[in-house]
């Protein structure tokens, strides 16, 4: 492809749930590819140690409290990003929660709490960006990237996760229809459904008898790397895919053969 790069000067990212996880890693990430980047998290100490260390390797990163299950504060974030960075183009909706637990006794009380970060989270981060790029142009440019962090669970089988993958499996279709939705205002929406990493979520988990049982049902008997997601994440951000709207990549070594 003719002038196909991953360079992503001159954009502005948000990445939510990037105080930990895939979404430190990430940040980090866009920020090496020349984005400036805006760190979306509740736990505020920890987005600023990211951002401090993302400028001490020369990115631009900015630390912002951000409750994506309240719109209020997505707003409020927005805001502060736009002040800071101008208009967010390139965002990652990742923030994201689990309640594990046989569904014949989860509060449901816990139920909406993943719910309202997994699946509202993601709707008033998107909605907020959307509106603010289309305000800024969008449809001209062709600039707006959206990428919504699925998973694996979305569309296989997983014991004691109702709540969870029911979460992930309605932001993948949620993805596909304002795909269509914002299809000519020149913003694209796409998802990524990512099999298990180790991260801060499930790290305890893989470290029992349980967890070491549950990695060898893998066809490959391990759990991915952490770079794993990297490139496409990268090609979803960036000017490369400006053809790809409305898409779900499955990223996971293979593990739900």
């Amino acid at each position: 492809m003719a002038g196909f790069s991953f360079d992503l000067s001159g954009r502005v990212a948000l990445v939510t749930g990037a105080s930990s996880g895939f979404g430190a890693r990430f940040a980090r990430q866009l920020a090496a590819s020349g984005a400036k980047v805006a760190l979306g998290a509740r736990r505020v100490d920890m987005l600023s140690a990211l951002a401090d260390e993302i400028a001490g390797t020369g990115g631009e990163a900015l630390a912002v409290e951000m409750d994506v299950s309240n719109e209020a504060s997505v707003i409020a974030a927005y805001d502060r990003i736009e002040d800071a960075f101008g208009t967010p183009d390139s965002i990652i909706a990742n923030a994201g929660m689990n309640i594990e637990g046989p569904a014949t006794e989860i509060a449901v009380e816990d139920f909406n709490r993943v719910m309202g970060v997994n699946l509202t989270g993601v709707f008033l981060t998107v909605r907020e960006g959307a509106r603010r790029l289309m305000a800024a142009g969008a449809r001209e440019r062709g600039h707006g990237r959206i990428v919504i962090v699925s998973s694996i669970t979305a569309n296989t089988v997983e014991p004691g996760l109702a709540a969870y993958s029911a979460s992930k499996a309605a932001v993948q279709q949620m993805g596909k229809v304002l795909a269509r939705d914002w299809v000519r205002q020149g913003i694209n929406v796409n998802s990524i459904c990512p099999g298990y990493v180790r991260t801060e979520l499930n790290s305890e988990w893989f470290d029992t008898e349980a967890g070491q049982k549950h990695i060898a049902k893998f066809p490959r008997r391990r759990l991915m790397a952490e770079d794993s997601l990297d490139a496409m994440l990268l090609y979803l951000a960036s000017d490369a895919s400006a053809a790809i709207t409305g898409s779900s990549f499955t990223l996971d070594d293979g593990q739900s053969l």
